[in-house]
């Protein structure tokens, strides 16, 4: 097996008490799902229920997984750490702006205080203040990072400021890969992570998407160059979260975290390309795909060195 730099043997995640689909994100999310016949109760319990199966889950397999709570109610979407904060090796944690003012509340200093005593943390590097001026750079969401080649790919979105993109490559030494892109509607799709995912001997993409046939070729060429297989996904394969997984390693090796509607809708061929290299754990997160995320989205993966 290659190293496992890419694949994060420990993650944050955020338990949501009343977590409910965001109005405020629904303007551009278009993976969000409105179902008017449950109430806020019943969402917010059938939440927390997949929830805590994530964190069985991932723990059987040997992960280590620091849980903190979310009791309030004004942070419907804080069950996706991923947004606002990311970690580097090399002892660096960096801190985003987000676009939606309801999820700037997610930002927690005990989670970065954990970061700083398990872990050893050199920098933190705190971007949230470019809000002021409407820039925007939704972390692990816009950026899908390839930590062994040290690029950046991100799809062009208002969620993906390239003013803060050029500071984060500069700072954490990334060289970014943007590119444009549609949905069938015409839309920039919100996040990247719906779209790709680079895990340690394969790379996950949905090159439909994308509109412009040279950068395509590009990307492709580089991650094949990277050594990694290539799957590409349609775009009904990203409407079931298909690309909207994590390679994370174990106690027996590395995992491929995704939702069961995205293990379902891979084919057979590409379910094998993924378990050559890792075992697929798949998990019911219905409602919480609901809020137009999956199990990607509520993993903060820890690439630090535990103290």
């Amino acid at each position: 097996m290659r190293n496992t730099v890419q694949a994060p043997a420990a993650v944050v995640m955020v338990r949501p008490h009343h977590f409910t689909p965001n109005p405020e994100t629904a303007a551009d999310n278009a993976f969000q799902l409105p179902r008017p016949e449950l109430t806020s109760e019943s969402i917010a319990a059938r939440a927390l229920r997949e929830f805590d199966e994530v964190v069985r889950r991932l723990m059987r397999h040997g992960v280590r997984v620091h849980v903190f709570d979310d009791l309030g109610t004004d942070t419907p979407d804080s069950v996706f750490p991923n947004n606002w904060f990311s970690t580097h090796h090399g002892g660096r944690v960096v801190v985003y702006p987000m676009a939606a003012p309801s999820r700037r509340g997610e930002r927690r200093a005990d989670i970065v205080e954990m970061l700083k005593r398990d872990y050893r943390v050199q920098e933190v590097i705190d971007y949230s203040g470019l809000e002021n001026d409407r820039l925007f750079l939704e972390g692990t969401g816009a950026m899908i990072l390839d930590h062994i080649e040290r690029v950046a790919y991100v799809g062009a979105s208002h969620r993906a400021d390239p003013i803060i993109l050029e500071r984060f490559c500069t700072h954490l030494g990334y060289e970014p890969m943007v590119f444009p892109n549609e949905d069938p509607t015409g839309a920039s799709i919100y996040h990247t992570n719906v779209i790709m995912s680079i895990a340690t001997e394969f790379a996950i993409v949905c090159t439909e998407v994308m509109t412009d046939a040279g950068r395509r070729d590009e990307i492709l060429a580089r991650l094949r160059a990277s050594g990694r297989d290539i799957i590409d996904l349609s775009w009904d394969q990203v409407t079931d979260f298909c690309g909207n997984g994590l390679e994370l390693t174990g106690t027996g090796g590395r995992l491929f975290a995704c939702s069961r509607r995205a293990a379902d809708g891979f084919t057979d061929e590409q379910r094998a390309a993924i378990g050559r290299s890792a075992t697929i754990v798949a998990i019911d997160v219905p409602t919480i795909e609901l809020a137009g995320g999956s199990v990607r989205c509520m993993l903060a993966g820890i690439h630090l060195t535990a103290r």
